[in-house]
């Protein structure tokens, strides 16, 4: 068998609303519960488990390959929330989106400053099956 990604976890404030978050926004079923976590189903069968965090965490990443009608709708749906968007990871070009590698991309924060990011091709180019 090879080494798959199975799941990760997402250490949020409040694990009910971070996972009707990512839900919504990305377009995906609602969350379910699992034992203490809030659990958001990707498509390629990984999920996110989201958990309460006590105290401060350390803000992470979560890069999403989306084909480009999902990427039309998830950026809509930014957009209509009004969330601040970036062409770049760390912020310096707000309002904008970027076309890295022939595809499109843009970058936003999730309630708990976690970075969030679309894009439509890999980085560096690689053909994908979306």
């Amino acid at each position: 068998m090879a080494v798959e990604l199975n799941h990760t976890i997402v250490h949020v404030r409040n694990k009910e609303a971070s996972a009707q978050f990512y839900a919504e926004i990305l377009g995906l079923p609602a969350p379910r519960r699992y034992g203490p976590f809030q659990v958001v189903e990707l498509s390629n069968g990984i999920s996110l488990d989201f958990m309460d965090a006590e105290g401060d965490h350390a803000p992470q990443h979560y890069a999403f390959l989306v084909c480009n009608d999902e990427w039309d709708a998830i950026f809509g749906r930014i957009r209509d929330r009004k969330l601040d968007y970036y062409a770049d990871p760390f912020g310096h070009e707000p309002g904008k989106h970027n076309t890295h590698d022939g595809g499109r991309g843009v970058y936003w924060r999730d309630p708990d400053g976690n970075s969030l990011e679309i894009i439509t091709v890999p980085y560096g180019g690689w053909a994908s099956s979306v």
